[in-house]
């Protein structure tokens, strides 16, 4: 299953390709899990400076498997300790800059990953989403608190409670992402700016990071808060017949 992310080593920059492309990238637990083991590696590793999360295949990702996910959800205990949550919380923590690069769907965490990332780029096939409340679910990685932050109510009632998705120009214009390029150029230039990264003064860099960032705790308590949640919205009738509905048309 790891396979299905590559994690390559670039210089002081690791990247993470989510490689599953016939399954429209769509992230099981095992996947997940070489997530965090990535930014467990980046974080030990001095000589690594930023992590560049990207997808294969033309797509960022359409979120979590649900059949996968509907089946680790039959144990309520394991939601909040789920390979998902994990992820999340170790994303939310890193202290290294993260970069993405986003080419069409971006689902779910697709988008919420992108909330903890310093700089975005996408190409102008990207569409962000994020239909938790459509799926009979509460959203996750802090996206309830940080949208608000981002975006201010109205738009994130917009994306949020409505779902409505939302294109690169428009992600560009609301400043979600730094730049809207060519999709064959998109790696390269979001791999030139980790790489610009990489070569600042490294102590300044990170102190500058965590200076713009605030006091994180508000926002770690929120995820916690939001895993609750979701792990109760898991166990609904509400989410369990939007995943039936879902496999259905999937089969």
């Amino acid at each position: 299953m790891t396979g299905h992310v590559i994690v390559e080593r670039r210089g002081a920059v690791l990247s993470a390709t989510l490689n599953r492309p016939e399954k429209k990238n769509a992230l099981t637990g095992a996947m997940y899990e070489t997530l965090t083991e990535a930014l467990a590696t980046a974080s030990a590793d001095a000589d690594l400076a930023v992590v560049l999360f990207s997808g294969a295949g033309g797509v960022f990702t359409a979120g979590n498997d649900i059949l996968d996910f509907a089946t680790r959800a039959q144990d309520p205990s394991a939601v909040e300790d789920s390979p998902g949550g994990q992820f999340i919380r170790a994303l939310a923590r890193f202290d290294k800059p993260l970069i993405a690069a986003v080419e069409g769907n971006a689902v779910g965490v697709g988008t919420t990953l992108c909330f903890h990332c310093d700089l975005v780029y996408a190409a102008p096939s990207a569409r962000f989403r994020m239909p938790f409340v459509d799926l009979g679910l509460v959203p996750e990685a802090g996206a309830s608190m940080l949208a608000p932050l981002r975006f201010g109510q109205a738009k994130a009632a917009q994306y949020l409670l409505l779902g409505e998705a939302f294109d690169a120009e428009t992600a560009r214009q609301i400043g979600f992402v730094n730049a809207v390029a060519p999709a064959e150029d998109l790696f390269a230039l979001a791999m030139q700016a980790a790489q610009a990264l990489a070569q600042k003064p490294r102590a300044a860099m990170l102190a500058t990071r965590r200076l713009m960032r605030g006091d994180r705790e508000p926002l770690y308590a929120h995820m916690e808060l939001e895993l609750e949640a979701f792990a109760a919205a898991v166990r609904s009738p509400e989410a369990r017949k939007a995943f039936m509905a879902f496999l259905g048309k999937s089969k």
